[in-house]
């Protein structure tokens, strides 16, 4: 069971105020959760792999390349854009 100075102790790690009634709501709540962990290691796992995912998921995304563009399509679409100094392009600041 976790008491009063433990759950103080633990308060202050995660910079948190809790006043003497939340104290000792999370007495019986970190306790409980401490429960459900003895339960979790009684159970024998042994048999089971270890897996990071349920799903067996691949990276779909494409390699990033450089392409060649004519500089035909380059020139119209530096036209399009309302703002820039010479080739480059200007934007809004980000931060």
């Amino acid at each position: 069971m976790i008491n009063k100075k433990e759950v103080e102790h633990i308060a202050k790690l995660a910079r948190l105020k809790l006043s003497a009634q939340e104290i000792k709501a999370m007495e019986k709540e970190l306790s409980s959760v401490l429960e459900h962990f003895k339960f979790l290691n009684k159970l024998d796992v042994s048999k089971i792999k270890p897996t990071s995912h349920l799903v067996s998921l691949k990276n779909v995304m494409r390699e990033d390349e450089a392409r060649k563009h004519s500089e035909e399509k380059v020139e119209r679409l530096l036209k399009a854009m309302p703002q820039r100094e010479g080739r480059y392009l200007k934007v809004k600041s980000v931060f």
